[in-house]
């Protein structure tokens, strides 16, 4: 069991101390499309479908996504804690392992801090990559998302340590008869994006536009 591992079975257990014994369990199902697949600004797949399986019990959460990748599927593996206060401020702290079936990716491996207010969320992830047998890469993601009453958000991210890239998204989700909806747009640097100058072949910043379709039940 390695550090990052360890550090995610102490939060489960910690989250299972602090929850209420008289708190409900419950457990949602979602399944979705996507147009274009993009994790953090990267594109994984044209024409993706995904399935998941969401716990959730007095503020501790764990579940599992699978989406289409082509060669194989992406496996997300998560579990945490997080509270919200009637004022409205939220945190969380969680783990979240990404696993492939097949050669798409290699493992990743993260501990997810989440902190809210109002319409403002901030992420804070560390992780680290397995990247085939060679030296493990270490990397940090940090993004900030706005969210309106009315669907509209937009996001900013960037990585660090031993990665490098940022991009900003902006989209509108709405639900129509219990079906999610979702348009997006996605601008990324050109160390995240999987476009080339047509006639240089260097890369080049991208720019994607998505649309999804969900349902949660």
């Amino acid at each position: 069991m390695n550090k990052l591992t360890r550090i995610a079975a102490g939060i489960v257990l910690a989250g299972s101390a602090m929850a209420s014994t008289s708190a409900l369990a419950e457990v949602s199902y979602n399944i979705g499309y996507a147009s274009e697949y993009h994790f953090r600004g990267i594109l994984q797949k044209n024409s993706s479908a995904s399935a998941g399986v969401d716990y959730t019990a007095g503020g501790i959460y764990a579940g599992l996504w699978t989406a289409d990748v082509g060669d194989g599927l992406e496996v997300d593996v998560y579990g945490g804690y997080g509270i919200e206060t009637e004022s409205g401020f939220s945190v969380g702290l969680g783990f979240t392992g990404y696993y492939y079936t097949g050669d798409f990716d290699d493992t990743y491996q993260e501990l997810n801090l989440n902190l809210g207010y109002n319409i403002a969320s901030l992420e804070y992830s560390i992780g680290e990559y397995d990247n085939f047998g060679g030296p493990k890469v270490d990397y940090d993601y940090l993004a900030l998302t706005l969210t309106a009453e009315s669907g509209i958000y937009g996001k900013y991210a960037t990585f660090g340590q031993d990665a490098d890239g940022d991009y900003f998204e902006v989209g509108y989700g709405t639900t129509v008869s219990d079906i999610d909806l979702g348009i997006s747009g996605i601008f990324a640097s050109k160390e995240l994006s999987d476009q080339v100058d047509a006639n240089t072949g260097a890369p080049t910043t991208g720019q994607s536009l998505i649309f999804t379709v969900g349902k949660s039940f």
